[in-house]
């Protein structure tokens, strides 16, 4: 299949769908058909973080907010979340009554952070994405886990981090380089050096996310037809991708594999069939559940919830270390 329109569009202008500032989309644009912008009231959008419990089958609100937060990330010793809104990175502390409070990290003004983050096994380094203005150019960023002492993992973009390898010392990361105009999969070393491509598909590749054992990386890909999840070894997936495979693929367009702590699980979120990029907000999305046993990938999944969402519902790994919940974002128009 041809890389649709909508990516080469995108990418062209160095904006990514899965990975744009929140603050650069807090409104929605009008239906086909509608009166001109101009002639109708903005729309903006409340989020709801849910933390989703596996052992009750049931979500529980843990905030809320009058303004885009995307993608929560659970800390490593389960203590706290971190999200991101209007360019910057929050930690949310539980408190006693099962809330989140936010409490900014000390990530200066001066970079622009898009919602691809996360913490590394070891809670102490934080890996993120984000432009540093005036540029929209993301590049991939290292620090404490509390936002100080950053310092550059890429030095071209656009590039976006995503994951983490289970010993720390890898980051797995989307770009396009040398003129290419899709997204592929690269690593580099945590503790600096070159970048390593990883995977050499035309199509668009999205979202790494190393599963626990360290042996495979996940993705969710368009090169079958639409989107669904793959896989590859961690190390690449060879000559001509031959060593990738499709894992999950449910007729919708399926986003973002994530792979519980224990290794034994597997969310991921679905868009209506034919959603050519996931960047909506306000359409029906589904998460969903598949069994993974060793390295054998479970083919039927178990319908989680369904809800409003899109972009920022589920970008990133959202496991709690107990591998019995993971944290979720909806969102809802409002006037």
């Amino acid at each position: 299949m041809k890389l649709r329109l909508q990516h080469l569009a995108m990418t062209a202008a160095l904006v990514c769908a899965c990975s744009a500032p929140a603050f650069a989309q807090t409104t929605v644009p009008p239906p086909q058909g509608a009166l001109p912008a101009s002639a109708q009231p903005q729309q903006k959008l409340r989020s709801r973080l849910f933390v989703y419990d596996l052992r009750t089958g049931k979500s529980t609100l843990v905030f809320a907010a009058d303004k885009i937060w995307e993608a929560p990330n659970w800390s490593p010793d389960g203590k706290y979340l971190i999200s991101n809104s209007e360019g910057h990175i929050f930690k949310l502390t539980f408190g006693a009554d099962g809330k989140v409070t936010p409490q900014r990290l000390a990530i200066g003004d001066e970079y622009v952070c898009n919602n691809d983050k996360a913490l590394s096994p070891d809670g102490k380094m934080l890996g993120f994405s984000a432009s540093l203005a005036p540029t929209r150019g993301s590049n991939v960023y290292l620090a404490n886990a509390d936002g100080t002492n950053i310092r550059p993992m890429t030095k071209e973009s656009p590039s976006y981090f995503h994951g983490w390898s289970p010993d720390g010392k890898t980051m797995a990361f989307v770009a396009y380089r040398n003129g290419q105009k899709q997204f592929d999969v690269w690593s580099v070393p945590a503790e600096g050096g070159p970048e390593k491509q990883l995977d050499a598909d035309t199509h668009h590749d999205d979202g790494p996310d190393y599963s626990p054992s360290g042996k495979w990386i996940y993705i969710n890909s368009d090169r079958s037809g639409h989107e669904a999840a793959w896989r590859f070894p961690a190390d690449g997936a060879g000559a001509g991708d031959a060593k990738a495979e499709k894992v999950v693929d449910d007729g919708l367009e399926d986003w973002f594999p994530h792979i519980s702590p224990d290794g034994k699980k597997l969310v991921y979120i679905g868009y209506p069939a034919g959603t050519p990029t996931h960047g909506p907000r306000t359409v029906h999305v589904e998460i969903k559940l598949v069994p993974v046993d060793g390295d054998k990938v479970g083919t039927t999944p178990k319908l989680l919830e369904g809800f409003t969402g899109g972009q920022g519902s589920l970008n990133v790994n959202s496991w709690a270390p107990d591998s019995q919940r993971f944290a979720y974002v909806s969102y809802e128009v409002i006037q």
